[in-house]
């Protein structure tokens, strides 16, 4: 290995033979910019958005940015709930705004359903009282004296909300109506802010909802006629996990990551493949030693079309792709810094995605590294090693 071409930014390591090709697409949290990379680490494309991110951005089959941006001018105690954002926007392949839906309450990701609709997760008010009175675990409110996370009286309510282009709300489901407080206990780690803290939601085929609950270490499949729960897992299996999504064999993936997982006395992440037939866990990638993959917040992971998974570890600032038999294909580490929270100068990323070469919202772009040449190379993105 030639120690010239290596890196502790940008692009470590890639194998040719076994990485799925394509252009990667992340949003330092610390950073104003969405940016578009290929194999090499290269950028080929940037956006630069009027808010920082709340979380994340989306590259839509039209060609255009999702994004979710957070607003620094947000009030309330919600703000100090964690993922919250506020201005969830669309932006063309030149940044320009096309559209905005803004909401102080909105937080954590978002779902583009093919009909132009939204789906948003939101906060919703104060818990009704009979309900909170009757959820169990969290911190004891006793923790909570001279604050607003959690006591008595004080627990936020989660809403998922469909909206039209003009904001109205078409759909929506609340976790009072048809979460189930004997089933569904909060951690013993979190706050009694909030019952869910549900950080991801996917569309299904069948035009049910697959969400995720951060505070439940479960994940549900919600059905969009009646909102009833129609499969729950999580318990006992994974802790505070992320980014739940459908792969094409009918199994779910998400993002385990590890934080007082139960029975453990280290902590560390992996991504996993869950059967909501049988509960069975049918893959799982951690690293050896365990500990050396960990992210206790924020994270994701992607199913590509050959198979691999692209995994973001989002307190490193690293995205990799790993094989089905666990070998690294793909590695990167960003460069882009910034003040984010209490670490303070950090490279955090919430999640990235990989495009494919024929995927549609890329067809017609100009993907030309030598317009970003500039930029790489301030940052190092032109050092890299190649299996």
């Amino acid at each position: 290995m030639d120690s010239a071409k290596l890196s502790l930014r940008g692009v470590t390591y890639y194998d040719p033979s076994k990485a799925y090709d394509g252009y990667t697409l992340f949003a330092p949290l610390a950073d104003f910019f969405v940016w578009l990379i290929d194999m090499q680490g290269r950028i080929v494309h940037c956006w630069k958005m009027p808010y920082t991110p709340g979380q994340q951005g989306v590259l839509l089959p039209n060609g255009n940015v999702l994004y979710l941006g957070r607003s620094e001018t947000q009030k309330g105690p919600e703000k100090e709930l964690g993922g919250y954002s506020g201005k969830l926007i669309e932006v063309d392949w030149d940044g320009n705004v096309l559209w905005e839906y803004e909401n102080d309450y909105i937080h954590h990701d978002f779902c583009r359903r093919a009909n132009g609709n939204t789906f948003i997760i939101r906060w919703y008010g104060m818990m009704p009282e009979d309900v909170e009175v009757k959820i169990k675990g969290g911190v004891p409110p006793s923790a909570h004296v001279g604050t607003r996370w959690g006591a008595p009286g004080e627990m936020w309510a989660t809403a998922i909300q469909e909206i039209r282009s003009d904001g109205t709300v078409v759909w929506e489901w609340k976790d009072y109506e048809h979460l189930d407080p004997e089933a569904d206990i909060i951690g013993p780690l979190d706050w009694r802010s909030e019952w869910m803290h549900c950080n991801s939601i996917e569309e299904l085929p069948d035009g049910n909802l697959l969400i995720s609950a951060r505070s439940l270490s479960s994940i549900y499949i919600i059905n969009k006629t009646t909102g009833d729960v129609e499969w729950r897992w999580g318990p006992g299996e994974i802790a505070h996990q992320h980014d739940a999504t459908l792969v094409e064999n009918g199994n779910i993936l998400c993002l385990d990551n590890g934080m007082g997982r139960l029975g453990s006395e280290i902590s560390y992440s992996r991504a996993l493949e869950v059967n909501p037939q049988t509960n069975r866990i049918e893959w799982e990638y951690k690293d050896n030693p365990p500990t050396d993959f960990y992210s206790g917040i924020q994270s994701g992971c992607q199913r590509l079309p050959n198979s691999n998974t692209l995994i973001t570890e989002a307190c490193r600032g690293r995205i990799f792709e790993v094989t089905p038999d666990g070998e690294i294909a793909w590695e990167f580490v960003s460069p882009f810094y910034g003040y984010y929270m209490a670490p303070g100068w950090w490279n955090v990323i919430y999640k990235a995605y990989r495009y494919g070469p024929d995927y549609d919202g890329l067809q017609g772009k100009i993907l030309d590294p030598k317009k970003f040449d500039w930029i790489s190379r301030s940052y190092g993105l032109h050092r890299m090693h190649t299996q």
